[in-house]
């Protein structure tokens, strides 16, 4: 059995977590045997599933919801219950409370485990507690575990230059991240249609941001650049939610981009979380520009999500999501500036030709099927469990 390890799953909706509920869905359908290990979230029906998940007991993370912080070590019911059973290998995508358990029990059952680096941990822990030495500690902490893993991987090589940034000197193997919309259906009869259901005209362009509403997203970014090119014919969605909800909205009515009586003068909309994947891919085909200015994640599965519906996307010049793009062949880049942020958007927004061009580009470019990856990975393991094997037979 493989376990996969997180510290969230859906109905909480972010990368890692659409990540872990992606490759259990592909392994179950390889036929293979899966179980997810996370803590309890509330929402989550078990019964909808066809593979197993563990839950564990959890508390909400202050300031962070919805996220949770799990007890795995405390929760007998759930040791009694995992150690029913056989696992050959453990896979942990997050260093945390599901992480320490899977090392913790990986040894004890002599299985390898692999660990993915997904996430900037220091930005996190520099805002949860802004103290250079406890940040620094954490950090530590963080490389200690994946120094003790049989396998290091990374989305995209330059996720591994951040972990080596934090003080990582072992070795690492790329893995790319899929999206569940690859090969999907498009066209712009779907756009028009897609667009109507969203209430957008079907000649207005339709700017779109989709992840947690927290000011590390650079979401002031957006918001101000926005507000800089209200002249123009466009309507902007944001999915999603965070703690920074309320202040982001309130930003959008005091600039005008929302809060108008006649929704038709609205700029900006904010949907909210969005938990259905079939209108979340209503949505990515709606759009025609996808607005992730980011510099705080990694490798983000939204911008492979938008190119899978033809939408090109917008990134800061320099971030880790930069790596992908090439700048108006598959996507666009910009300077981490609202003027030239704006700027950079009303040159596209102008060239609706240059935008179709992007779009095809990234959905040629920047599309791999969860099937794909799946199968990679599981290959991957294979080979890991035999040289374990080995070595213990040695």
């Amino acid at each position: 059995m493989i376990g996969l390890f997180n510290e969230c799953f859906p109905p909480i909706m972010d990368g890692v977590s659409l990540t872990v509920s992606n490759l259990a869905q592909r392994f179950w359908q390889h036929g293979e045997e899966v179980a997810v290990v996370t803590p309890e979230v509330p929402g989550l029906d078990k019964s909808r599933l066809p593979y197993k998940v563990y839950q564990y007991s959890s508390f909400p993370i202050p300031g962070r919801p919805p996220y949770r912080y799990g007890l795995p070590s405390l929760d007998f019911k759930f040791q009694k219950q995992f150690a029913s059973e056989h696992f050959d290998i453990f896979h942990a995508h997050c260093p945390f409370s599901s992480g320490e358990y899977a090392l913790k029990m990986a040894r004890k059952a002599g299985v390898p485990v692999v660990a993915t680096f997904h996430s900037k941990y220091r930005d996190d822990f520099m805002r949860a507690v802004p103290n250079k030495a406890l940040a620094d500690y954490l950090v530590g902490k963080v490389v200690r575990f994946y120094e003790h893993v049989d396998e290091v991987w990374v989305p995209q090589p330059s996720v591994g230059e951040t972990l080596r940034e934090y003080g990582f000197k072992g070795r690492f193997e790329v893995v790319d991240n899929g999206t569940e919309f690859a090969g999907r259906p498009y066209s712009e009869e779907l756009k028009i249609a897609a667009k109507r259901e969203l209430y957008v005209d079907a000649d207005e362009p339709l700017l779109l941001f989709v992840g947690q509403h927290i000011w590390e997203k650079n979401v002031k970014l957006i918001i101000e650049a926005l507000a800089k090119i209200k002249d123009m014919p466009y309507r902007a969605m944001f999915v999603g939610d965070g703690y920074a909800r309320e202040e982001m909205t309130a930003m959008a009515v005091r600039l005008g981009l929302t809060g108008n009586d006649d929704y038709r003068k609205e700029k900006l909309t904010f949907l909210g979380s969005v938990r259905s994947r079939e209108f979340m891919q209503t949505i990515y085909t709606a759009a025609d520009l996808f607005l992730f200015p980011s510099v705080y994640d990694n490798a983000p599965l939204v911008v492979r999500e938008a190119a899978s519906m033809h939408t090109p996307s917008v990134v800061a010049r320099g971030s880790n999501t930069a790596e992908i793009i090439q700048d108006e062949v598959n996507g666009f880049l910009a300077d981490n500036d609202v003027n030239a942020f704006a700027n950079r958007l009303r040159y596209i927004l102008e060239r609706p030709t240059l935008m179709a061009w992007t779009a095809i580009g990234a959905s040629k470019t920047l599309v791999r099927s969860w099937d794909d990856i799946a199968s990679e990975v599981l290959d991957r393991y294979r080979h890991i469990i035999d040289r374990k094997q080995n070595r213990l037979a040695i």
